[in-house]
């Protein structure tokens, strides 16, 4: 689960700050350093849902405002799939959210 979480973050994290003609944000990024895989790891072996969410949270909220909020037609869509992955209550319930959340960054980045 870890790697996931990590490229929600990362992919989020493009969009929000990544911009045409500079250096591609990449995984070893400073800008990673509190959504490293590692930094998730920790999260999932607490089973800290809650501690995930938050750092999803914050990194979609970023991706959201850049690319207009959510009364645009991307993030819509954005908005419903972060709601839906913050709505989960345990580990198990994640999983589901998680890999719709991932996919979509990664098409529109």
């Amino acid at each position: 689960m870890e790697l996931p979480l990590e490229t929600v973050a990362l992919f989020a994290l493009k969009l929000a700050y990544e911009r045409e003609g500079e250096s591609p944000i990449l995984r070893d990024d400073p800008i990673m350093s509190d959504y490293e895989r590692e930094v998730f790891g920790l999260l999932v072996r607490r089973r800290d849902v809650e501690g995930i969410q938050f750092r999803v949270g914050h990194c979609v909220g970023l991706a959201l405002e850049a690319i207009g909020g959510a009364d645009t037609v991307l993030g819509h869509e954005l908005h419903r799939l972060v709601v839906n992955f913050s709505a989960a209550r345990t580990m198990d319930q994640l999983d589901n959210p998680l890999v719709a959340l991932k996919d979509y960054l990664k098409d529109i980045v």
